[in-house]
């Protein structure tokens, strides 16, 4: 049965406007970015097809291009339209870190670092550049890969640090295990970090380790 001869009230897109995007399941707010069903399925049976073939809304919205694009009742434009979904998502909560001191609204950042580096396979080292009153300046990945004391260098961080003029910084770098607990090595980093920018006054206020749905603060732990 198609959506169309659904009761108004039972279908996705009337229900959000009705309701709010709050109200919808995961299938009825994925059928709205799918747009249409395929023969046989409406947009709400494939959506929920797809939810447990891939077994979450995450690990699909994230799942590789080649496997998504082979799936039936995805291809290339809804793929597309998943991917830039999941990218206005992170770049809302970008606007909102980047919207007054950053230290003001620490959810936003965590926020957004969540989004940004949850669910990369791979270690990536980033700053936070602020300004003297902690308002966000720009955003960088710098470095990627293990993140030790090899791979990230305190050199490079100073430098752009500097090209930002930045008064301060915060860190953030992932954890692809989902462990976000500190290694002794991100301490040792940190700690080179912290030394080599306060020798140019620059202040390093935290360092964010971002887990799988979780981001540790070195500051609330009293490691800086």
């Amino acid at each position: 049965m198609s959506i169309r001869d659904w009761p108004p009230s039972e279908r996705p897109r009337e229900k959000l406007l009705r309701a709010g995007a709050a109200a919808l399941s995961d299938a009825e707010l994925l059928a709205i970015l799918i747009g249409t069903g395929t023969r046989g399925e409406s947009a709400v049976d494939v959506a929920r097809r797809l939810l447990v073939e891939f077994g979450s809304l995450r690990s699909l919205l994230t799942a590789e291009r080649a496997r998504l694009c082979s799936t039936p009742g995805v291809g290339i434009a809804r793929y597309a339209a998943l991917q830039a979904a999941l990218e206005i998502t992170r770049r809302h909560y970008q606007e909102l870190m980047m919207t007054g001191p950053t230290l003001a609204n620490p959810h936003a950042t965590r926020e957004f670092l969540r989004a940004r580096l949850r669910d990369l396979q791979h270690e990536v080292f980033c700053c936070v550049y602020l300004d003297n009153r902690h308002r966000v300046i720009a955003f960088e990945e710098l470095f990627r890969g293990t993140i030790d004391g090899a791979s990230v260098h305190p050199r490079e961080v100073v430098k752009r640090a500097l090209a930002h003029n930045a008064a301060a910084l915060i860190l953030a770098h992932n954890h692809p295990s989902g462990l976000a607990e500190p290694s002794q090595a991100d301490e040792l980093i940190t700690r080179r970090l912290k030394d080599a920018l306060a020798l140019v006054d620059i202040r390093v206020l935290d360092h964010l380790i971002v887990g799988d749905g979780t981001c540790e603060s070195f500051a609330e732990r009293g490691l800086l």
